[in-house]
C-alpha cells in the first residue's frame, strides 16, 4: 500500500512541505488493517518487544499479532460484541492491550483505553458514561471491576489477564478453570476472520479528556485520525522511518500520547515498538531499557524528561541510540532543550495536540530552527490561527486563543452524548483549543497557558510557562507550577505563586526562596515576580503527567478560608 503521508525531510524546508502537502485519505479505512494486517505477510517482521518490570521479555511479529487479534475478535463476537459497541481496556503496555484495540477495530467496535491508575470513581464514571459492554483488565484490577459491575447495567463481561509477565506464545497461558480468563477465550476462537468494512468517519476510539478544566468528556476519534497523525509523527522524529528505527514511550497506552503518538503510528510504518509494563516511571530503568533495545525514537513527556535530567551521568552509564525525542503534555522549556543538546546531542522536538485534535503543532529539528520556548509550527495538513474574544482572527504578535480548523482528518467526531458541549467548542469552522498563545512573524506558535491558567495581575496577563521555565533553571528545583492566587494586599487582583518540589539535597529555607525570586526578577519582568513561594513534597498530577494547577489554586483558597 502506498504511504498516505508523503513527507520526507530531504524534499525541502518545513514551510515548503506545508505548502505542497495534500491529504490522500480513502473513504474505506480501518486502523487494524493499516497498522497490522498489511504487515502480516509471512516474513514474521518484528512488531513488539514486551518487557515486564521483572525483566521478562518476549518478542512478537506482525504475523503473530494478526492471528491473535483475529482470534480475539472472534472471541468478542462470541460474547455478543457487535459494530458500534464499546470495549474498555484497563491494562498497561502489554501485548493484550494492543490486541484489544486491533480486535475492536476489526469488528467496527469502539475501543476505550483506561489507565491502570484509575480508582473506582474514575472507572465507574467512564464505564457508565461510555456504556461499555466488555472490560479487559489484569488481576490487580479485576476485583474492583467485579465490584463495580452491579452498578453498570451495560457491562456484561469482565475478562482478566492473569499473568504479570509477557505471554510466551510457545506456551499459551491457558487456564480452563477460569471462565473469565482472557487467554482462555482467545485460544478457543478461530484465527479466520473477515473484518468489518469501516469508513473513514466511523468512530474508532473513545478517549476521555484528562479533566484539567472540568469533568472528563468522552471524545470520539474517527478511523481517519490515524492518517491525520502521520505528518506530525514523521516530522517530530526528523523523518520517519529510517533504517533500524525502534520506538518507545513511557506514556501509558491508555492515553493519546502513548497510543496515537507512539504505538500505532510506528506500526503503521512496520517499525517495532518497545512496551514496558512498569508500575511507575524509573529514569535509570528506562534508560537501561532504551539502551538494551536500541531505541532510536522516543516520545517522552516533559515530566519524565525532568526526572531523567535529575539523574547524574544517566546516559554515560546507558549509551544512547536515540536520534529523536518528541515531547508533549507540558511545555518543554529552555532548560530541557539545553539538556537534550548537551546530553544526547539532539534537539527535543516539542509537539502540541489535544485529545480532540491531535498532532497539530510541533517541531522538526532536521529542517527547521527549534526556538526555545516555542511549540513550533502547524504540521503539514493542519491549520491553526489565533482568535480574539470577539471571534476574529488576530495578526502575528497578538495574544489570543489558539484555534484549529476542523476540516482536518485528526479532528474528532464530537463528545459522546454531549451535543451542547461539542457545539460550545466552535466558532464557525474553527475549534477552540482552550490554549492561549500567539504566533510570531515567522509562523512559530508560542504557548502562554490554558485559558484558565493565565494569571491576571495588576493589569498584566501572565502565562505560567515562561515563569516555570525560568525557575526550572535553578539547580535546586525539580518541579514547579506557577499559579495565580488572590493578592493578600488586595491591590493587584492576583499575584504569582510558585508551588515547588525541590531536589532531595536542597534546603528549602528563606534563602532558597529569595534566590528563586531574584532569578525570576532578573531574567523576566517585574510584574512576573513571585510574591508567594511554597514548597511541596509532590504536585497534584493527572495520570497523563500534567500538573493540576486548578487543584493547587483550590488548595490555596481553602487554606485562606480555614
Amino acid at each position: 500500500m502506498n504511504r498516505f503521508s508523503l513527507i520526507n525531510v530531504e524534499q525541502g524546508d518545513f514551510d515548503a512541505l506545508c505548502e505542497q502537502f495534500v491529504w490522500n485519505i480513502p473513504n474505506k479505512l480501518n486502523i487494524a488493517e493499516l497498522v497490522c494486517s498489511r504487515h502480516a505477510d509471512g516474513r514474521n517482521k518484528l512488531a513488539l518487544i514486551a518487557e515486564s518490570e521483572s525483566g521478562s521479555t518476549q518478542r512478537y511479529s506482525f504475523d503473530e499479532i494478526e492471528l491473535l487479534s483475529n482470534q480475539l475478535a472472534n472471541a468478542f463476537k462470541q460474547l455478543g460484541i457487535k459494530r458500534g459497541d464499546c470495549i474498555a481496556v484497563v491494562l498497561p503496555q502489554r501485548l493484550e492491550t494492543a490486541l484489544v484495540h486491533l480486535a475492536a477495530q476489526k469488528l467496527g467496535a469502539i475501543s476505550l483505553p483506561l489507565s491502570v491508575l484509575f480508582g473506582d470513581d474514575a472507572l465507574r464514571f467512564r464505564l457508565a458514561d461510555s456504556k461499555s459492554r466488555l472490560v479487559i483488565t489484569n488481576s490487580q484490577r479485576v476485583s474492583l471491576l467485579d465490584s463495580l459491575q452491579h452498578n453498570l447495567p451495560c457491562l456484561e463481561n469482565v475478562l482478566c489477564v492473569c499473568n504479570d509477565d509477557p505471554p510466551d506464545l510457545t506456551k499459551p497461558p491457558l487456564n480452563e478453570a477460569l471462565a473469565s480468563c482472557f487467554w482462555t477465550h482467545l485460544m478457543r476462537a478461530s484465527t479466520s476472520l473477515t473484518p468489518v468494512d469501516t469508513n473513514k468517519d466511523d468512530p474508532a476510539f473513545l478517549l476521555y479528556t484528562s479533566g484539567t478544566t472540568g469533568p472528563p468528556k468522552g471524545a470520539l476519534v474517527p478511523q481517519r485520525a490515524m492518517i491525520g497523525n502521520l505528518t506530525g509523527f514523521e516530522l517530530s522524529h526528523n523523518g520517519f522511518p529510517q533504517a533500524n528505527d525502534c520506538v518507545f514511550t513511557p506514556a501509558d497506552w491508555a492515553w493519546t500520547g502513548g497510543l496515537l503518538d507512539a504505538l500505532l503510528p510506528a506500526w503503521y510504518y512496520g517499525v517495532p515498538v518497545v512496551g514496558y509494563d512498569a508500575k511507575k516511571f524509573d529514569a535509570t530503568k528506562v534508560a537501561s531499557l532504551m539502551t538494551r533495545h536500541k531505541v532510536t525514537c522516543a516520545f517522552i513527556p516533559p515530566t519524565a524528561l525532568k526526572m531523567m535530567r535529575a539523574v547524574p551521568d544517566l546516559f554515560v552509564e546507558n549509551p544512547s541510540y536515540i536520534r529523536s525525542i518528541m515531547s508533549a503534555g507540558e511545555a518543554v522549556g529552555e532548560e530541557l532543550l539545553y539538556w537534550g543538546r548537551q546530553t544526547l546531542n539532539i534537539d527535543i522536538n516539542e509537539m502540541c495536540g489535544q485529545t480532540e485534535h491531535n498532532y497539530l503543532i510541533g517541531n522538526c529539528s532536521a529542517i527547521m530552527e527549534v526556538r526555545a520556548g516555542s511549540m513550533g509550527k502547524a504540521y503539514p495538513g493542519h491549520r491553526v490561527a489565533i482568535m480574539g474574544p470577539d471571534g476574529k482572527l488576530l495578526p502575528a504578535g497578538k495574544q489570543g486563543e489558539i484555534v484549529a480548523h476542523c476540516d482536518d482528518p485528526v479532528h474528532f467526531l464530537g463528545y459522546l452524548n454531549k451535543p451542547d458541549a461539542t457545539a460550545d467548542k466552535y466558532s464557525g469552522q474553527w475549534f477552540h483549543t482552550g490554549d492561549v498563545g500567539y504566533q510570531d512573524e515567522d509562523g512559530y506558535l508560542w504557548f502562554v497557558g490554558r485559558a484558565d491558567d493565565v494569571i491576571s495581575s495588576a493589569g498584566y496577563r501572565i502565562g505560567p510557562g515562561e515563569i516555570e521555565d525560568c525557575v526550572m533553571q535553578h539547580p535546586s528545583v525539580l518541579q514547579v507550577a506557577a499559579i495565580g492566587v488572590p493578592d493578600p494586599e488586595g491591590v493587584r487582583g492576583d499575584v504569582v505563586k510558585l508551588c515547588i518540589v525541590a531536589k532531595k539535597e536542597a534546603v528549602t529555607d528563606v534563602s532558597l526562596s529569595d534566590a528563586i525570586r531574584a532569578q525570576v526578577r532578573d531574567k523576566l519582568a517585574a510584574y512576573e515576580y513571585p510574591r508567594i513561594i511554597e514548597f511541596y513534597d509532590a504536585l497534584p498530577m493527572t495520570t497523563t503527567g500534567k500538573v493540576k494547577r486548578r487543584d493547587l489554586r483550590a488548595q490555596h483558597i481553602d487554606s485562606l478560608d480555614s
